[in-house]
């Protein structure tokens, strides 16, 4: 059967574009923004990951100039619905007394480098630029902490810490603690110490030490809870509690 003009017109024509299609290119743009609205928030408000960039917490967590750092996952949730522990190892903004910074880098002149290294820290791929630290909590609020009894070992209210991840250079140990006289915690606030005791400036030092050297409650930002980077350091990030029971 012969065709028809129609026939012939309609197998000519070229297929028309679909209308309404999405092109590639933007697809990829609204994919990768809307990845990296959700990695702020996340970061935000749930968990945010942080470089370890100084050797103050080793071993517990590897930080050190030139080296592969610690990344740690940083738990924001956990405190706004259970109390602070003592051995548990948080990540919080330095008071005003506090000057020696853990975690901040030194900002760009450059604004694009900046406005990267801002971008970086948010993502977890380079030190923050806040004024953040992080150490062990070694006492609460009303305890008191003392450096040290006869065998060279941290007190509070009296007793003695049990502390397996406190690190020791080498060439040093518990014998070379620097002593400090008795602190009473203020309420809402805590006292803090690194790991690497001979190597880290905490609530002994900060602000000239003793009661200026403890941090307010509201200043934690969150717990440490593993290491996520590099792979063959992946841990859980221990909390153990110092302090005898009862």
């Amino acid at each position: 059967m012969a065709s028809s003009p129609e026939d012939s017109e309609d197998a000519s024509a070229p297929d028309e574009p679909e209308r309404g299609r999405t092109p590639v290119w933007r697809e990829i743009f609204y994919v990768v923004v809307t990845a990296v609205v959700l990695t702020v928030l996340i970061q935000a408000f749930v968990a945010r990951v942080y470089v370890i960039p100084s050797a103050s917490m080793e071993r517990t967590l590897h930080g050190c100039t030139g080296c592969v750092n610690d990344r740690v996952l940083v738990d924001k949730l956990t405190y706004r619905f259970s109390d602070i522990e003592p051995g548990e190892v948080v990540v919080f903004r330095g008071p005003e007394a506090w000057t020696t910074n853990d975690f901040r880098a030194a900002p760009s002149a450059n604004p694009v480098a900046r406005v990267v290294q801002n971008i970086g820290s948010l993502l977890g791929i380079a030190p923050a630029n806040e004024r953040d630290f992080v150490k062990r909590v070694i006492a609460l609020p009303g305890q008191t902490v003392m450096c040290c009894d006869e065998q060279h070992r941290l007190v509070v209210d009296g007793k003695p810490l049990d502390e397996p991840y406190v690190y020791w250079q080498p060439g040093t140990s518990s014998a070379d603690h620097e002593p400090f006289a008795p602190v009473r915690v203020p309420e809402g606030r805590l006292f803090l110490m690194g790991d690497n005791r001979m190597n880290s400036t905490d609530s002994r030092k900060q602000g000239g030490g003793g009661v200026a050297g403890t941090v307010p409650l509201e200043n934690v930002i969150g717990k440490a809870r593993y290491v996520v980077f590099p792979k063959e350091r992946w841990s859980v990030v221990s909390d153990h509690n110092p302090q005898p029971l009862g």
